[in-house]
């Protein structure tokens, strides 16, 4: 139990860390977020918890491709925010285009053999 509050902390404390930083410095912030920190701590708490590095190199492609999708959501909100929707409202459109692209692209993928 010990082992995942410290887990959560950490993860925490980076997340935190990072919307900080963007308060003064956002390309820095930026930068920061754009790191595949999320994936990293995963795969490093996956691999502490497992030392199974088949099981890694498994995550890591998997992550590859469904990365791709996700990127529709990082144009699709600043549009919204610049023309002056609500900043929820751009969170939730950003997100449901991004799912709806996800769930096209899966299945397009499983198709094609990507690991998804």
């Amino acid at each position: 139990m010990v082992y995942i509050i410290i887990k959560t902390l950490l993860t925490a404390v980076i997340i935190v860390g990072i919307s900080e930083i963007g308060k003064r410095f956002t390309t820095f912030a930026a930068l920061l977020a754009a790191l595949p920190l999320t994936s990293l701590l995963a795969m490093i708490w996956l691999y502490s918890d497992t030392r199974d590095s088949e099981l890694i190199a498994d995550l890591s492609i998997a992550i590859f491709w469904l990365v791709l999708p996700t990127l529709l959501f990082f144009l699709v909100l600043p549009w919204l925010l610049r023309h002056q929707y609500n900043f929820w409202l751009s969170i939730f459109i950003s997100s449901v285009v991004m799912i709806v692209f996800y769930l096209g692209y899966a299945t397009i993928g499983k198709k094609l053999g990507l690991p998804l």
